[in-house]
């Protein structure tokens, strides 16, 4: 139930800081998983800045050294601890802090088990999913490093990078590799890098170490904050047995910062023995070309039409003439052929023709209009007749019908 209070009549401080100690008192022990972020000894109690390692949030811890001491070994900055305490309302400052009656190492398979079920969440989301990895540039003009303070991890990362191409640049970022401040400068370096436009690939680098020094790389911020960025990310940390988050969500995985730099910086003395390599292939290629095309141009001129090309013109000529001397055979016998068709057809039809019938002295009686006279008994008497012999005609009047011994015998 609320405090009820008005302008004109507030409530005192005390009252209001009373009421929430009253409040905060009744939660009772607690136990409450964090980070060591700092450690500070005062006499006989032990003062502790316990952060999230998820989110950017800390509370104040108090507790006798006897309690610190218990937990075998002494948690020390940058421990992963669970604090079984009893949340505290100090009235006269108004500060909150937590009372710790017990403290305990956060054990390995708990982490494990942990760091799993974040490994399970962010694939589910799609943080690792291979279509989101991008392919690291042939040459970077600049590569940004993320490394420790004077590191074995940047000495070999600059090393064997300016072995390979003495040319290259590095934007150097060295941060906090362990401990409660490491996931916040490597983030704050990580965004730094990605902004600078010359930057085209960005290598995050550390040594071996135990499980609980590589945690701030398996932190969920930092997962998201490579999820998020531009520039292409090489994860580089520990060896290749180590495998934190930031190994799946990175663009490339390196066993190590010396492989990081083999992966991410092209060797000039690979890369000229290639060339070299490319232009001999090259060079194979254009001259067995070259060869095939003189072989064939020899097989051409070899040929005899360009060899004797006047022979060729002789053998044609000699073809030309003896289709042509086929052809007027050809057309010679047809033309005779055709003239002995064409006599005897003359022949036959001269045989066949009323001419040839009346040059043997046979006449055809016409009519006046044309009409041939087959019979005597046609003709009416004194009827003009025309008269066609083989050679001309006459015409004449026809007299009395005189009538054939047949007529007479069969009358």
């Amino acid at each position: 139930m609320g405090m009820e209070s008005s302008a004109e009549s507030p409530q005192p401080v005390r009252v209001v800081l009373q009421a929430v100690s009253g409040w905060i008192g009744r939660l009772g022990r607690i136990w409450v998983e964090g980070q060591v972020a700092e450690l500070n000894r005062r006499g006989g109690t032990v003062f502790i800045t316990l952060r999230d390692p998820v989110a950017n949030v800390s509370v104040r811890v108090v507790c006798p050294v006897r309690v610190l001491e218990a937990a075998n070994p002494p948690p020390e900055a940058g421990a992963r601890v669970v604090v079984h305490a009893k949340p505290d309302f100090y009235v006269a400052r108004g500060t909150f802090s937590l009372l710790a009656q017990e403290i305990r190492h956060v054990g390995l398979g708990e982490l494990l088990a942990r760091l799993e079920q974040l490994r399970k969440t962010l694939a589910a989301e799609g943080v690792f999913a291979e279509h989101r990895k991008r392919a690291l540039p042939f040459l970077p003009n600049t590569v940004g490093l993320v490394c420790g303070r004077g590191s074995a991890a940047e000495r070999d990362v600059l090393e064997n990078g300016k072995r390979r191409w003495p040319a290259v640049r590095f934007e150097v970022r060295e941060v906090a590799v362990q401990g409660d401040r490491a996931v916040g400068e490597v983030l704050n370096a990580l965004k730094e890098l990605d902004a600078v436009p010359e930057v085209d690939v960005i290598i995050i680098a550390r040594g071996g170490g135990s499980l609980e020094d590589l945690l701030p790389f398996s932190d969920e911020a930092l997962v998201r904050g490579v999820s998020a960025t531009r520039t292409p990310v090489v994860s580089a940390i520990g060896h290749e047995q180590d495998t934190p988050l930031l190994d799946l969500v990175a663009d490339v995985r390196a066993s190590t910062p010396t492989d990081a730099a083999k992966r991410s910086i092209p060797d000039v003395g690979e890369q000229l023995q290639l060339i070299r390599q490319l232009r001999d292939r090259g060079r194979r290629v254009v001259e067995g070309g070259l060869a095939r095309e003189e072989a064939w141009l020899a097989g051409i001129r070899s040929r005899p039409v360009l060899a004797s090309p006047l022979r060729e013109i002789d053998r044609l000529t000699e073809q030309v003439t003896g289709l042509r001397d086929r052809a007027r055979r050809c057309v010679s016998a047809s033309l005779d052929r055709a003239a002995d068709d064409l006599h005897h057809t003359r022949a036959r039809l001269l045989v066949l023709s009323p001419a040839t019938t009346l040059a043997r002295g046979y006449a055809i009686v016409q009519r006046a209009d044309g009409a041939v006279v087959r019979s005597a008994t046609e003709v009416t008497p004194g009827e003009t007749l025309r008269l066609r012999f083989a050679d001309d005609s006459m015409t004449a009047t026809a007299g009395e019908i005189e009538a054939t011994e047949e007529q007479e015998e069969s009358a």
